[in-house]
């Protein structure tokens, strides 16, 4: 029974009038599960897997009412379902290969972009600043909400259906995506190859700064056992090492 009250609760405050934060309304829930093609037997576990903790502490509410009890565990079920999808479809891959391209897959760039991709930057429940701000278009918020999604699913109906909205939403454009090299991470690559010939680590350098304070440009040098074997630029030092450890892998494979 308090069950039910609870979840009679929480839609209701669908309907209520809104107080200057983000309401859902009934036809909202529904437009949301026609996106992610999973219908909900306890709508309490959608509402709640949207719920930000700056939209709780507004309500005068308290962390545990928030989505990230169910995005801990989206995150597992979601590491579970990539997993087992790469283990079936590379056979031949290795450990290491099978671990780099599923830390790709559950990234917060991809399952931000996987969110944005669902609309879950309109639907995502914030306090009125925290969305003035910006925060519906933050990848940590709209990938949290992703991994709640994830594990609302997975309560309310179990594996099959979350197994079927990961294939969907991050597993149907797989290969593409591991071709875009804004989604790939040299830096983990050019190191698993260093290591793999008993290298040691890469080092990266930075060579020099270029510009204003406002709109730097970084070129850094990345070598191994002391011989220099690529070079890249970019707006931050962590962008230009990714450009190094490109050309040098470039220049590796050359070779």
């Amino acid at each position: 029974m308090a069950g039910f009250m609870g979840w009679l609760s929480d839609l209701w405050n669908c309907f209520k009038p809104s107080d200057g934060t983000e309401e859902l309304s009934f036809e909202s829930l529904r437009t949301l599960e026609d996106m992610v093609g999973y219908r909900f037997q306890e709508t309490g576990l959608l509402i709640k897997a949207l719920k930000h903790r700056s939209y709780v502490f507004a309500k005068q509410g308290s962390g545990i009412e928030s989505n990230e009890r169910l995005e801990f565990l989206g995150d597992a079920v979601l590491d579970l379902l990539v997993a087992e999808f790469l283990f079936r479809s590379f056979e031949d891959k290795r450990e290491g290969d099978l671990t780099q391209m599923k830390s790709l897959l559950v990234s917060r760039t991809v399952l931000a972009r996987q969110g944005r991709r669902f609309g879950l930057d309109a639907f995502v429940l914030l306090s009125t600043e925290e969305r003035d701000s910006g925060g519906g278009r933050q990848p940590s918020i709209l990938s949290d909400a992703f991994e709640s999604l994830i594990g609302a699913i997975y309560i309310d109906g179990g594996l099959e259906p979350c197994r079927g909205f990961v294939q969907r939403a991050v597993l149907d454009d797989f290969h593409e995506l591991i071709k875009q090299d804004d989604y790939i991470n040299f830096k983990s690559k050019l190191l698993e190859h260093s290591q793999s010939l008993g290298n040691g680590h890469p080092r990266y350098l930075v060579h020099s700064e270029e510009g204003p304070d406002h709109d730097k440009v970084f070129s850094v040098e990345v070598s191994i056992t002391g011989e220099r074997i690529g070079r890249g630029q970019g707006r931050s030092k962590k962008e230009a090492q990714q450009m190094a450890a490109k050309d040098a892998l470039k220049f590796l494979e050359a070779l």
